[in-house]
């Protein structure tokens, strides 16, 4: 009967022993886990940033006003009727 309590105990720590440092152990888990929240958060980001650009690319497709705007924003485009006005702030000393 002792052998077999001894046995079975070693049995025990066993299992244990993989379960907290073997393959696929609680630690382990935990940073895959943390792995995978990260990974998701990044993903959400970069799916708000996609919906920004498809957004872009359909008023782009829609229209001139769009095309327009990015050029005025981007590259200082000024219309023909329209006078541009250069203020230069002193500087505050």
């Amino acid at each position: 009967m002792r052998w077999l309590a001894a046995g079975l105990l070693l049995l025990v720590l066993l299992l244990q022993t993989r379960l907290w440092w073997g393959d696929g152990s609680i630690p382990e888990m935990l940073r895959l886990q943390a792995a995978v929240n990260e990974q998701k958060a990044e993903n959400a980001e970069l799916d708000e940033r996609n919906r920004a650009l498809a957004a872009d690319v359909a008023d782009l497709r829609n229209g001139l006003e769009g095309i327009e705007e990015r050029a005025r924003r981007d590259l200082g485009m000024i219309g023909e009727d329209e006078h541009f006005y250069r203020v230069i702030e002193p500087d505050a000393q």
